[in-house]
């Protein structure tokens, strides 16, 4: 059911509550840090190809992101907001709201830390993994293991994981295996102009599922501290009302974009050049495979990696090709990254709430 104290306020009066609660203001500064850190890390995954391959500059696809990123946003969220009610019943973090809040405070603090450092070195770690290994860490720090996590809703996080992952690379194979038949003796100037606008708009669908995805994401968590902010606990499975949320739908994709444009170029060679060395129709199928098995992900509500999804679908093409044009050495880099995200930034989550518990709660 929708719970009637549980719908988004407006933005003048969500303004008019940072001003009177001040772990209101701090808790969506943070937010907006994290989810400009995710544009930063996880957005150019999107468009690392169209980039790549040439089909498009890196100015028009950066545009063409936080464009379709916004739509994506939009459009899924008014249609199906599954994805953000699973992040918001992710873990519980008890009855009392303001040590709740301090928590969830810290847990963005390490989701930032550990996305920064992932950045810097140019590999491009899952901020979806972050983000849901940083909130359980810290709710962790406060019920215990046993009592802070929902087992129905990690257990879609488990299957997103796996379902992303294999999916992603046989996906990516298969697609590319048809479109090398369907393609075979097609003069390679004209396919190469067909491919082109094929990759664009693969770009296109790409951002436009990452958007849905991550997009959602970051609303069921901003939900979560705007919540606890007003003193509703969040202990068991509740659903919230997004009809009022434009406002932050539109603010979410804004800091996307503008995280991309900043720090995105990292990524992007570390993805789109890199691991796999793309021709255009191998470009194409990689991001309608990845688009694909985001929706498909979709559908049945897992918050799946877009990072994941993406770099998986990347391997599959290559390695349809043959296994050697993979660089592995890249791909080994990823997955330790993936490995280590969970424990690692739930760690960090911990200790962080830890500490703020002691000094603020």
């Amino acid at each position: 059911m929708f719970l009637a104290d549980a719908t988004v306020p407006s933005l003048l009066e969500f303004i008019s509550l940072c001003t009177k609660n001040v772990p209101l203001l701090i808790t969506s500064l943070l937010v907006i840090g994290v989810i400009f850190v995710n544009g930063w890390t996880d957005a150019p995954n999107a468009i690392a190809t169209v980039i790549s391959t040439r089909s498009m500059g890196p100015r028009k696809s950066i545009i063409m992101a936080a464009i379709f990123n916004f739509l994506g946003v939009l459009f899924m969220t008014f249609w199906n907001a599954s994805v953000a009610m699973t992040m918001y019943n992710l873990v519980d973090f008890g009855k009392d709201t303001e040590t709740a809040l301090v928590a969830l405070c810290a847990a963005f603090v390490a989701i930032v830390v550990w996305a920064v450092g992932a950045w810097y070195f140019g590999i491009p770690t899952s901020e979806s993994h972050a983000l849901i290994a940083g909130v359980t860490g810290a709710a962790v720090a406060i019920n215990g293991f046993k009592g802070a996590i929902n087992n129905d809703e990690w257990l879609k996080v488990i299957k997103g994981l796996f379902f992303s992952t294999v999916l992603g690379f046989f996906v990516g194979f298969i697609f590319v295996k048809i479109i090398i038949f369907f393609f075979k003796g097609t003069n390679r100037r004209k396919s190469n102009r067909f491919f082109k606008g094929g990759q664009i708009a693969g770009g296109a669908a790409m951002a436009f599922m990452h958007g849905a995805q991550d997009g959602q994401k970051f609303l069921g968590i901003f939900m979560l501290g705007l919540m606890l902010a007003q003193g509703v606990p969040v202990t068991a499975s509740t659903e919230f009302d997004l009809s009022g949320a434009l406002w932050l739908i539109i603010m979410c994709s804004l800091i996307m974009g503008l995280g991309t444009s900043i720090g995105g170029y990292r990524i992007i060679k570390s993805v789109g050049m890199d691991m796999v060395k793309l021709e255009k129709h191998e470009g194409f199928s990689a991001d309608f495979a990845a688009a694909f098995c985001l929706l498909l992900s979709h559908f049945y509500g897992l918050p799946v990696s877009t990072t994941h999804t993406k770099t998986t679908a990347i391997m599959g093409v290559g390695a349809a090709k043959r296994l050697t044009n993979v660089n592995w050495s890249v791909a080994k880099e990823m997955f330790a990254a993936w490995f280590l995200t969970f424990p690692g930034c739930g760690l960090i989550g911990y200790v962080m709430a830890q500490i703020f518990l002691k000094l603020f709660a």
